[in-house]
């Protein structure tokens, strides 16, 4: 093992914390070894005042981490899986997927609401969440909204938003779950594909041989199913598709979100399959919804 690591990651608070979980991890494996977190700005965290469907999708987050790893500047990325493109760089292969957290988007109410008013209005930029937050409070409005946690939870206090959607994982990283004023469960929101696992990047060719001490094979088979899924549905960023797997044993239930453009509607449905076979369970499920579609 190298003597010393450097983890690249965003600079954000959250995106600091995920790459010390991951520095910890390396530590407990190999005490002896330096980690260093060098922190970068993407130009996803720069561009606030735009969808990410209008300025270039996920891979906003991440070039700037692909160039200091291709450049040798880092030995490894850590990235929140849900934000990373669904086609991979072959030279910068995805090494380890850590322990997932809390995989449940929230609700997070403006200060002074006990609950969402009938026409409320909800602070997202995402259209999976909308898609699926119109059936669980018709009625309901969406307005753009962008930035870091603590950026949107200021713009919840100040910019007319009854309620927000975040990801559960990135809170309780954070401590912050006591922001959460609702739940919901991954059968009333399904949430991103890979969301709540933190993937570890490197460079092909070099030797990870620890990597294998902080990989999770539960994250890895949900991982390869969901993201096969959302590659087969031909969902990026843009897209509401989604697809959300559990993992017991052996066994796997995916559970995949198909939306079709030409009507507006989409379908959900749910299949089981050995963990073995993670990845063809996504493109099974996928090729079984899109033909019925």
């Amino acid at each position: 093992m190298q003597s010393v690591i450097r983890i690249g990651s965003r600079e954000s608070l959250l995106a600091v914390r995920q790459a010390e979980i991951i520095r910890d991890q390396i530590l407990s494996y190999d005490p002896g070894v330096s980690v260093e977190i060098v922190t970068m700005k993407t130009t996803g965290d720069k561009i606030l005042d735009k969808s990410l469907a209008k300025i270039g999708g996920k891979g906003l987050f991440v070039k700037e981490l692909d160039r200091a790893l291709m450049e040798g500047r880092i030995d490894i990325a850590v990235h929140s899986l849900k934000d990373m493109p669904m086609e991979e760089n072959p030279e910068l292969p995805i090494l380890s997927y850590g322990k997932r957290e809390d995989p449940r988007d929230v609700i997070l109410y403006r200060p002074g609401l006990d609950a969402l008013p009938e026409h409320a209005v909800i602070g997202t930029s995402s259209r999976r969440r909308m898609v699926q937050m119109e059936r669980i409070l018709p009625g309901c409005s969406f307005r753009g909204i962008r930035g870091n946690v603590q950026t949107r939870m200021k713009k919840l206090e100040t910019e007319g938003y009854d309620g927000t959607l975040l990801a559960a994982a990135g809170l309780k990283r954070l401590g912050m779950e006591q922001a959460i004023s609702r739940y919901l469960s991954a059968d009333e929101m399904i949430p991103a594909a890979g969301q709540g696992i933190l993937a570890v990047q490197g460079r092909k060719g070099e030797d990870y041989s620890w990597a294998g001490e902080i990989d999770s094979r539960e994250s890895r088979a949900a991982a390869l199913a969901e993201r096969q899924f959302i590659r087969v549905t031909g969902g990026d960023c843009t897209s509401p598709c989604a697809a959300h797997a559990q993992v017991r044993g052996n066994e796997l239930k995916l559970t995949g979100l198909y939306y079709r453009e030409e009507t507006g509607e989409y379908t959900t449905d749910i299949l089981y399959a050995q963990i073995s076979e993670a990845q063809k369970a996504g493109e099974t499920l996928a090729l079984r919804m899109m033909k019925r579609g």
